[in-house]
């Protein structure tokens, strides 16, 4: 072959296309880098960008938030020593979940019905409910007061908790708002004009009791200065906690209530019982019964411990002048 024609010959073999080699695996193509690199380019077109809210639903849950609060355009965060504190105008609070949790609103959630003792069930009277939540068990300090619930925890013999406290305008009214000084003094026609619809309130051995009672308060205020100061000497001026988690558990009379009956008798008081007193000890808040699983347990127990500091400061505070006075006497 001449020069010519085997220049001719290599000319045309370098402008022939490549062809396809044929892999191991039969009669596949191996695809060339560059083919990949476009069909990779082309995929990654066509995938969508994450959206912005994403990532914002992500931080929200880092922050106790909900999406919609994020989003915001009123929102503003603020940051303490103790953490982060984020406040938003118009928020929804969730609660912390874990990965993969539901994140629930809880702001609107509506709570359900609050725990009260046994005795007091959802058919009771509202009245009846209503003693229990705000007066049965808290500490009651005045005097009238606690003759008051003295003279109610002696018609229990009688009466019902329920129809005490339907009558209750008419006994304070009959009673003198329970007035000790005032009772002290009813006579024998006085007695006996306490009616109501024409039967007497209570028994008579009870009304009679109830004004040999308010002659005995008397004596009490001349020695321990108050009413009060006598009855909480008992507990040495601090409520009881039992903490029963049962009804059955209450009992009807304790050892403490035995002392006081019997120094009360001893005064010249009647129909104080044991079992009388232990319920005036209940009512005055001279003991918390209220059963551990009633919200009115903890709330007695939180308030008996403001009023002890409370007190105990006053008393700090008049020692401090009392001292502070004393000592410019001197100089």
């Amino acid at each position: 072959m001449s020069v010519a024609a085997k220049l001719r010959s290599a000319e045309k073999q370098t402008h022939e296309p490549p062809r396809a080699i044929l892999g191991p695996a039969g009669n596949r193509v191996r695809v060339l880098e560059e083919a990949k690199r476009k069909i990779e380019v082309l995929k990654k077109s066509q995938q969508k960008p994450k959206k912005p809210v994403e990532k914002m639903s992500q931080a929200a849950v880092k922050n106790n938030l909900s999406v919609d609060s994020t989003c915001s355009s009123d929102s503003y965060s603020s940051s303490s020593s103790s953490g982060r504190n984020v406040k938003l105008n118009g928020i929804k609070h969730v609660k912390d979940v874990p990965n993969g949790g539901e994140i629930k609103d809880v702001s609107s959630k509506k709570e359900g019905p609050v725990k009260r003792c046994d005795w007091i069930t959802p058919n009771s009277d509202p009245l009846y409910m209503s003693f229990h939540d705000e007066e049965w068990g808290i500490p009651v300090h005045d005097d009238r007061k606690l003759f008051e619930l003295l003279v109610f925890s002696q018609a229990l013999a009688e009466l019902s908790w329920l129809a005490i406290l339907h009558m209750r305008d008419i006994f304070r009214k009959l009673f003198d708002q329970f007035d000790p000084s005032s009772i002290a003094q009813f006579t024998e026609k006085k007695l006996l004009s306490l009616k109501v619809n024409g039967n007497l309130l209570l028994s008579e051995p009870k009304l009679r009791a109830i004004v040999e009672n308010a002659k005995q308060i008397l004596k009490i205020q001349q020695e321990f200065g108050s009413f009060s100061n006598y009855c909480w000497r008992f507990v040495n001026q601090k409520p009881l906690r039992n903490g029963f988690r049962y009804v059955r558990q209450v009992p009807a009379k304790t050892p403490k209530a035995e002392l006081m009956s019997k120094d009360l008798m001893q005064r010249g008081f009647r129909c104080v019982g044991p079992t009388v007193v232990y319920s005036f000890m209940q009512v005055a808040g001279i003991v918390n019964d209220h059963l551990i699983s009633c919200f009115r347990y903890q709330e007695c127990n939180e308030d008996v411990e403001k009023n002890f500091k409370s007190s105990k400061s006053q008393e700090i505070e008049i020692v401090a002048k009392a001292l502070g006075n004393t000592c410019l006497s001197h100089d």
